[in-house]
């Protein structure tokens, strides 16, 4: 899977104007953050495996929603109700999916983020005055892992790389954040989308 199979690619370092010194952000305090993230938009920059590059816009309503849009292209990719719909930009066929829970982003998009968990993070470090996360499903290390970089003053995602299952690597890079505006269920519906596509 990539992402556009959902699987967000070698690890890109983000060229931002970090503050000096910054010391590594706890576990509990990005956890609380991830939590109070309800309704997000950003532009993003999306490095893929093999190192082609792609920008759009994504949409995240937490719990468990996300919406991958993407400039000049009609591919989308839209995590609702369980389940990750891929659809081909190129085609009117039916998406493929395949079960949230198997895609590292579902840490996430979880109900209740807990970072701390047991055997969850696998990595938790400051680097270039920045926090990186690296987290896992413990019941199913298999389907993969999240890299995640946050900075501080305030705590902020910045970036993730998700290594899937079959160890491709795709990095998705955020633009500013807009938070807290209404996001309407149906952009995130899989069913409106397969309609939308068959008119």
């Amino acid at each position: 899977m990539k992402l556009k199979s959902l699987a967000l690619a070698p690890a890109f370092v983000l060229a931002l104007a970090f503050p000096a010194l910054a010391e590594r952000i706890s576990l509990n305090e990005l956890s609380n953050y991830l939590n109070g993230l309800r309704t997000v938009t950003s532009a993003f920059t999306q490095v893929n495996n093999d190192g082609t590059i792609s920008t759009g816009t994504v949409y995240i309503s937490r719990p468990g929603q996300v919406r991958f849009e993407y400039n000049n292209d009609n591919t989308l990719v839209l995590a609702s109700g369980g389940t990750v719909a891929v659809f081909d930009g190129k085609t009117r066929s039916a998406p493929q999916q395949y079960p949230l829970s198997e895609t590292p982003l579902s840490i996430i998009l979880d109900r209740n983020v807990n970072l701390g968990r047991a055997n969850m993070v696998t990595g938790h470090s400051e680097r270039n005055n920045a926090t990186v996360v690296t987290a896992q499903d413990p019941a199913h290390p298999e389907y993969g892992n999240i890299q995640m970089l946050f900075t501080g003053g305030p705590t902020e995602l910045r970036q993730w790389i998700i290594t899937d299952k079959a160890g491709e690597k795709t990095t998705v890079i955020l633009g500013e954040m807009s938070k807290g505006m209404n996001i309407p269920s149906s952009r995130f519906s899989i069913q409106n989308e397969i309609g939308r596509r068959r008119r």
